[in-house]
């Protein structure tokens, strides 16, 4: 169970015996654990660096387990901090490779190359995953998938994957509810390809081998076209884009589980900062892959819980909680 927070089993089982037997020894743990002495030695360093045990005062020479609601608090704590500064950082990162493409995506030159229409970006990236060698990162954004694009990879995809070649697939939390991207995603999955999905992810993008990557040339409309480029620099910072989304993203499988503490969503806590940016319902279901009704229904939720009689009074109270 306590998997989830990055603990190893064998700490979580050690951490578990000291809360039950708070006298207890290394001697005395290793054998209700299952374990020999020096692995709940290093169980114990494990759990001493995420502050969840503590020199006992009562038996001088052990250690003693911090209680749940103050170590595992506070272990929560330090990742969502963490998850913000990521976040962050994933914006200014996505500000950063839009700027940068925008500024080339009208230049036609040796490391970059128009492709207009879907046929001829379906037959380049089917060109591109026949000369992968190691991986194909893809982001697909959107709260549905079109089930004809989503058939013309399938081919393609099982070739690459079968030749040992890794896909890393991320989509938005809103594709869970598509059923034609979840069965798609599951029969990647049954592959040995990757899934991941977060409630807000970047434009569309699929890099190869990490030496070329294909965008689009109009992220409002995808199917236009795509801009084929090679320039080192440029793909580098496309792959360290879709690095940081996918370190923020959750496997297709997992659930998400609501913020202890605030009772959010991601997607509602990622909703109340959009809007709390000064984006519009619209706007800022289309950024989450979720309609505007859905936002309403949210933001009902929110200032539900809140207490709240307007918006306006909802952020307020959301900021002075720390929801924001």
């Amino acid at each position: 169970m306590l998997e989830t927070l990055g603990l190893t089993a064998a700490a979580g089982a050690v951490y578990q015996a000291l809360l039950d037997h708070p006298g207890h020894g290394v001697d005395e743990l290793a054998p209700s654990c299952g374990l020999t002495p020096g692995q709940v030695h290093d169980c114990l360093d494990e759990l001493a660096q995420l502050m969840l045990v503590r020199a006992s005062s009562e038996h001088p020479g052990q250690m003693r387990a911090v209680t749940p609601e103050i170590g595992l608090a506070d272990m929560l704590a330090r990742q969502e901090a963490d998850l913000a500064a990521r976040q962050a950082q994933l914006a200014a990162s996505r500000a950063a490779v839009t700027r940068l493409v925008a500024d080339r995506a009208d230049t036609r030159a040796t490391h970059g190359e128009r492709l207009l229409g879907m046929d001829a970006i379906q037959t380049r990236l089917d060109l591109l995953g026949r000369s992968a060698t190691t991986e194909v990162l893809g982001v697909h954004p959107g709260a549905s998938q079109r089930p004809e694009d989503l058939a013309a990879g399938r081919e393609g995809n099982a070739t690459t994957i079968a030749r040992g070649v890794t896909i890393k697939s991320l989509y938005q939390d809103a594709t869970r509810n598509d059923p034609h991207a979840t069965a798609y995603a599951q029969w990647l999955l049954s592959l040995g390809s990757e899934v991941r999905t977060a409630p807000v992810i970047p434009q569309r993008l699929v890099i190869i081998d990490r030496s070329q990557a294909l965008v689009p040339i109009d992220p409002a409309d995808t199917r236009k076209g795509a801009l084929h480029v090679t320039e080192p620099g440029l793909v580098r910072a496309l792959g360290e884009l879709f690095d940081q989304a996918w370190a923020t993203a959750v496997p297709l499988g997992a659930t998400r589980t609501d913020d202890p503490e605030t009772g959010l969503t991601d997607t509602e806590r990622e909703l109340l900062r959009l809007l709390g940016t000064g984006l519009t319902d619209d706007t800022a279901s289309q950024r989450l892959g979720i309609s505007s009704r859905t936002v309403k229904r949210h933001m009902a939720s929110i200032m539900e819980r809140l207490s709240a009689t307007s918006r306006f009074e909802a952020g307020i109270k959301a900021a002075h909680n720390g929801w924001l």
